[in-house]
């Protein structure tokens, strides 16, 4: 399988526990492994043909707009299935990074989801 990494995408939105923390957005980095084949694409040299990462970029960009979540655990499991659903990679790997803790560099989860075959 191929894959379209997506790498730290800096993002502002509001998530935490308590509603003080959720009261701002926050920078949150992203990152995405998207599982592809490049098949196609390589054959064709078409973008149609493959996953436009501008395209994801720009809708994360734009995803956290008039949202809030209390865990990045959730965060991450809502990004993986926007990616599922909107740009069908056979699967996806999610990171989201948050610089909450000032003892620590950042705080992280990661998850995998893969589309249901059938």
């Amino acid at each position: 399988m191929d894959h379209i990494v997506i790498c730290d995408l800096e993002v502002a939105y509001r998530v935490g526990v308590s509603e003080v923390e959720r009261a701002t957005a926050q920078r949150l980095l992203l990152s995405l492994d998207l599982e592809v084949e490049f098949d196609r694409a390589v054959a064709s040299d078409n973008l149609d043909h493959t996953i436009d990462y501008y395209a994801v970029t720009r809708h994360l960009l734009e995803y956290g707009q008039g949202r809030t979540w209390r865990l990045i655990e959730k965060l991450a499991a809502d990004i993986a299935e926007l990616m599922l659903t909107e740009f069908h990679p056979r699967a996806v790997t999610v990171e989201v990074r948050k610089f909450i803790i000032p003892e620590t560099r950042y705080v992280a989860v990661r998850l995998r989801r893969a589309r249901e075959e059938g």
